[in-house]
């Protein structure tokens, strides 16, 4: 079943011809739909370079909308059978996906959630951790699970659940709003795997800061009552 990797991009020339080529050095039937959100730092003439390359699509959003705008615009892009996100820095391997991707071809998941805090993880910046563990917490408790990171990157879904949801958010809310959506359809059955993380500071280009852990509560609380 062929992989669609979806890879949200946002001024990473210092990263993205590496993580191309890690992607694409997988050896698994895929493709990778690449969505620049309107890159300022080069991002976008590297990219021209892999316009028209086998397996590989590159979009370009005309203006900067955010990360959840990025991912929307590549699901309706993607035509595989399974749809994993990749962020197109180097905090996570895509060397995991045969691992991440085993349950589901397996038919035991339709979802399935990569965690850093099972697997090998840098170990630095506590304030990103308690920000994580408080909207997890919350997660957990409003949605009835046992989820240990709500905020992974490595989602893994088939295709058509991805696809069914009316996703809606444009920025880092999209995480919750994928989680809330998912929960609340108690069918879909979810699996949580360890995943390494090498996960990088401020000045090496991280964009999420411990701020935006309030509009992923407001977004937790909003679909756990409101479709």
């Amino acid at each position: 079943m062929k992989l669609s990797v979806i890879m949200p991009v946002y001024n990473e020339k210092a990263t993205i011809d590496r993580i191309i080529a890690r992607v694409q050095a997988v050896p698994i039937e895929k493709e990778l739909v690449i969505v620049d959100d309107f890159s300022s730092d080069g991002t976008r003439d590297v990219l021209k370079s892999y316009e028209g390359a086998p397996g590989i699509k590159v979009l370009y959003h005309p203006r900067n909308l955010g990360k959840g705008a990025g991912i929307r615009t590549g699901i309706r892009e993607c035509t595989g059978g399974i749809v994993i996100i990749q962020d197109a820095d180097l905090e996570y391997s895509p060397e995991e996906y045969p691992g991440l991707i085993e349950p589901i071809l397996r038919g035991a998941a339709d979802v399935v959630y990569g965690s850093r805090f099972y697997g090998t993880h840098r170990v630095f910046m506590v304030w990103h951790y308690v920000g994580n563990q408080l909207v997890t917490a919350l997660t957990n408790v409003l949605y009835n699970t046992m989820l240990t990171d709500m905020e992974t990157c490595y989602k893994v879904f088939r295709a058509e659940v991805i696809k069914g949801l009316d996703l809606k958010a444009n920025r880092f809310d999209i995480e919750p709003e994928i989680t809330a959506k998912i929960f609340k359809n108690r069918r879909l059955r979810v699996y949580e795997m360890p995943i390494t993380y090498d996960g990088r500071d401020y000045h090496e280009g991280k964009k999420i800061h411990w701020y935006d852990a309030v509009p992923a509560i407001w977004t937790l609380i909003k679909y756990r009552f409101v479709d």
